[in-house]
């Protein structure tokens, strides 16, 4: 039923309340302007009362509008002062909240927790990036579009309203379940805080409870600066129990100690169970149907030694079918239908900084591999792919293009990669030897792909993704090499 309450302006009718918080009532309408529906926060009459949290609400909305470029956070069409009431008009997202989700189902899959983590995590990311921190991440903050992407709400609001911790009046019920140890003391927040709230909701997405959960909210939050955190194969026996020192870092009290980004964490926990399916065969898959795990973030190599790093190649060149390479000769298995050849030279999208992108025309013959060519090769040197010589973040910068389909973009900085490595044994020698040999199978250049594929058999013999790798190869064209 609408509500003829005059709490919106006259623009946004037929305003229909679809939720509250501790800060204010959440209505949906229509914007009679755009003719468009939209959902309008309205600042609770309790806090519109104090003129320093209306200015410090509307301050705090309009630096977050910056982010609403991003494709997983809420974007804000409008700030305003209405009747002494601030609001903020957003768009309208009819998939619920994960809070929903929860209550409704328990704990989600795997699969479908990390592709919601990462979404959400990339949203953060952007948002420290641009020196904000969320303060209140919570499932209710992380709502579903119609096709069940993630969406981040709130930004920066519990800070605006004056509610960083539970030393501070009015603080809403139900958010001590997420505080970070240091908001629960009443302490300075940080983005370490939110990647600490992100972690909650990770634990409670895979286990369908939170980790610290008690009979009150200050019990909740006093177990936030003191509890151990359990295990989830206790709570949710399908899960390994490999997850369990992930939470633990991620769920440290001291800020210092937990990962330093969204993405880091998310990695961690894809690594994790793909560690733990390759020790016990549990939740083993097959290379066509396994998700794609997520880019590592920088430097991830050289902490962690766990070996999730491999693509799953059907996937990858299913992925690279779709956009018209590849198809016939992978999954089609006997006809082997010739395909064009790769450009000599390819316009490539090299990132120097974050938001930055430089557009510049690189050769397309990639170095010579690790081990010795096949005699016969020739081949000339890389083309100078980034502004970067480290080859952990040129693998990383590569594994964003690769994901998105972008394999032209990959392949310089893959290139540039396999080339500062200049042979070796490291695990990242393997992975960015890896990532070209089937960069190249994608571009179907996959006679090249081979000895790129050997290195990284000869660094890491068991994995079966190397292998499947190799022969996917000699299917579309490479021949020779010592595949199974």
């Amino acid at each position: 039923m609408a509500v003829s309450t005059g709490v919106l302006p006259e623009r946004y009718a037929g305003a229909q309340p679809i939720g509250r918080g501790g800060m204010g009532e959440i209505f949906r309408a229509t914007d009679t302007s755009l003719g468009r529906a939209v959902a309008v926060k309205v600042l609770d009459q309790r806090y519109a009362q104090d003129e320093s949290v209306r200015e410090r609400f509307t301050r705090e909305a309009l630096a977050v509008a910056r982010l609403s470029g991003n494709p997983h956070i809420v974007t804000i069409y409008d700030v305003g002062e209405h009747r002494e009431r601030p609001y903020i008009v957003m768009e309208y997202l009819g998939g619920g909240s994960l809070e929903q989700k929860l209550r409704q189902e328990g704990p989600q899959s795997t699969r479908q927790s990390l592709e919601w983590l990462e979404q959400a995590a990339s949203a953060i990311d952007a948002a420290h990036r641009d020196g904000i921190v969320h303060r209140d991440l919570k499932p209710a903050n992380l709502l579903l579009d119609r096709h069940g992407r993630i969406h981040v709400a709130d930004f920066g609001i519990a800070s605006a309203a004056g509610l960083q911790s539970l030393t501070q009046t009015g603080t809403v019920l139900g958010t001590a379940s997420y505080l970070s140890p240091e908001q629960a003391r009443g302490e300075p927040t940080s983005p370490a805080s939110d990647l600490y709230s992100l972690a909650i909701v990770a634990f409670e997405l895979l286990t369908g409870r939170r980790p610290f959960e008690a009979d009150s909210v200050a019990a909740e939050a006093a177990a936030h600066v003191t509890g151990e955190v359990p295990s989830v194969c206790d709570l949710n026996p399908t899960l390994p129990c490999e997850l369990d020192p992930v939470f633990k870092k991620a769920l440290a009290k001291n800020p210092a100690h937990r990962f330093g980004s969204g993405a880091e964490f998310v990695a961690a926990l894809r690594a994790s169970l793909d560690e733990a399916a390759g020790a016990t065969g549990i939740g083993r898959r097959t290379v066509a149907t396994r998700p794609l795990p997520p880019p590592l973030p920088p430097g991830y190599a050289r902490r962690r030694s766990g070996r999730g790093w491999l693509i799953p190649v059907l996937a990858l060149l299913a992925a690279a079918a779709a956009g018209g390479i590849l198809a016939a000769v992978l999954l089609a298995g006997g006809h082997k239908q010739a395909l064009p050849p790769a450009k000599q030279s390819v316009s490539v999208r090299t990132v120097t900084e974050p938001g930055t992108t430089v557009v510049s025309t690189a050769a397309a013959t990639p170095p010579p591999p690790q081990t010795s060519a096949p005699a016969g090769t020739t081949t000339s040197p890389p083309p100078t792919a980034s502004s970067s010589s480290d080859p952990v973040a040129l693998n990383d910068q590569a594994w964003q293009d690769i994901k998105a389909g972008n394999y032209q973009a990959a392949l310089p900085l893959l290139q540039q990669a396999v080339q500062e490595l200049q042979g070796g044994s490291s695990l990242t020698t393997a992975y960015a030897n890896y990532n070209l040999g089937i960069t190249l199978i994608a571009l179907g250049r996959c006679s090249e792909a081979m000895p790129y594929l050997d290195v990284a058999r000869q660094i890491e013999p068991d994995r079966h993704e190397v292998h499947d790798a190799i022969k996917a190869a000699q299917k579309c064209g490479g021949g020779g090499g010592n595949g199974d």
